[in-house]
């Protein structure tokens, strides 16, 4: 038997097929799975790029440079410190009315009046009593310049012996007797004067008159009410009208017993309405009410108003800024302001990012130096009611889109 030639089993490594191929196909796989893996990757990244980005807004508002210098703020009511609440010394019932809420009175002006018919026929009949006491007295000095006349005749007839002693006696009671009617007559008279005034000023009582300039603020009676001083009788009325001097109104401010030490007579208030919300009138501190609330550990402080405006009315809810200083003009115009996280740096500038609503895009605004007010920061570029983004990313550039964060 013959032997194998091994020899010719020996590996050709220099063959292009085998074992070689099989990785090649193998790499390939991988490259191009790789590439496509770069690809997505890509893909997602341009599209995250693109996606609008989340955010949170916030409105773009108004305030006063006034807040920069506040020391203290605090709330309270319109007050007037002369009121009164108008009545009758008389009792009657109420005849006439000439005022409502809200009516502008004088000093003096008639705005009510009792049935007082009764009164004026005393008043008149004191009048004529008085009338009467003067017709009598000139009546007596008539007669005592008849008596005395007669007096001085019958003294000169007795001088010359031609009337005797007794007839100038009676002569002379009679002159002593009319001096003494004329006396009773004169006080008779004072009496008279003194009732008739009695009657005028009764019936003056039945005439309800203001007793000062101001305004009716409301109305207690109708006519045909019982008025009474003192309002005990069952259904009767005391004061006819309550009304106030308008230019006696001030605020009347609680102040935290902690705070008081930043309040001082004379320092200068800002007093916002909240009826009128754009109104800021200029106030000064009146006078420190030396009682403590315990209930409340506050003070009253009453503060006046250096500007007044008509619009203003008792009971009305005020709040009362306390300035460290008088404002100067442009301190008391109103300015835009927004939350300080919408304010950001880019470029060294302080900016900020307005919305536009139409489109959802932002823009970058340049807003100045951003002071400080209170709670809020100043800007400028953007106006009230415009929105801006609140705490911008820093990828975030002049149109970009967004989408608004749901809260």
């Amino acid at each position: 038997m013959d032997t194998p030639d091994l020899s010719k089993l020996s590996i050709d490594r220099g063959s292009k097929s085998f074992a070689p191929r099989r990785k090649r196909r193998w790499i390939n796989k991988w490259t191009i799975g790789l590439a496509v893996l770069a690809a997505i990757v890509a893909g997602l990244s341009l599209l995250s790029a693109r996606a609008p980005a989340s955010v949170e807004l916030a409105s773009v508002t108004t305030t006063y440079p006034t807040a920069a210098i506040s020391v203290l703020n605090a709330t309270g009511r319109v007050s007037a410190w002369r009121k009164a609440a108008v009545s009758t010394k008389a009792t009657g019932r109420l005849e006439w009315l000439g005022v409502q809420e809200g009516s502008r009175v004088k000093q003096g002006d008639v705005i009510a009046r009792l049935e007082n018919q009764d009164v004026a026929a005393a008043r008149d009949s004191a009048k004529a009593s008085a009338n009467a006491a003067r017709a009598n007295l000139e009546q007596g000095e008539a007669e005592l310049n008849d008596a005395n006349s007669n007096y001085v005749r019958s003294k000169e007839l007795f001088e010359k012996k031609f009337l005797g002693e007794a007839a100038l006696v009676t002569a002379l009671a009679r002159d002593e007797k009319a001096k003494a009617a004329v006396s009773s007559l004169k006080a008779a008279i004072g009496v008279a004067d003194a009732n008739a005034r009695q009657a005028e000023v009764a019936l003056d009582q039945t005439l309800i008159r203001a007793p000062f300039d101001g305004i009716v603020l409301t109305k207690n009676a109708n006519v045909g009410d019982i008025i009474t001083p003192f309002s005990s009788a069952t259904d009767s009325k005391g004061a006819v009208v309550n009304m106030a001097d308008m230019d006696t109104l001030e605020v009347e401010a609680d102040v935290s017993e902690a705070s008081i030490s930043k309040i001082r007579a004379g320092m200068p208030a800002e007093i916002q309405l909240d009826a009128y919300p754009d109104l800021r009138m200029l106030g000064q501190v009146s006078r420190i009410v030396p009682t403590v609330d315990r209930t409340k550990a506050t003070l009253l402080v009453k503060v006046t108003f250096v500007e007044k405006d008509p619009r203003v009315l008792p009971d009305m809810s005020a709040k009362v800024a306390f300035l460290s200083r008088a404002p100067t003009p442009d301190e008391r115009k109103p300015v835009a302001a927004v939350r300080p996280e919408a304010v950001v740096k880019r470029d060294g500038k302080n900016v900020v990012f307005a919305v536009d609503e139409k489109s959802n895009t932002v823009k970058a605004v340049p807003v100045g130096d951003a002071p400080k007010l209170g709670d809020l920061v100043q800007v400028s570029g953007v106006a009230a009611g415009d929105k801006v983004v609140l705490n911008p990313s820093a990828r975030l550039a002049s149109g970009a889109a967004i989408a608004i964060a749901k809260k």
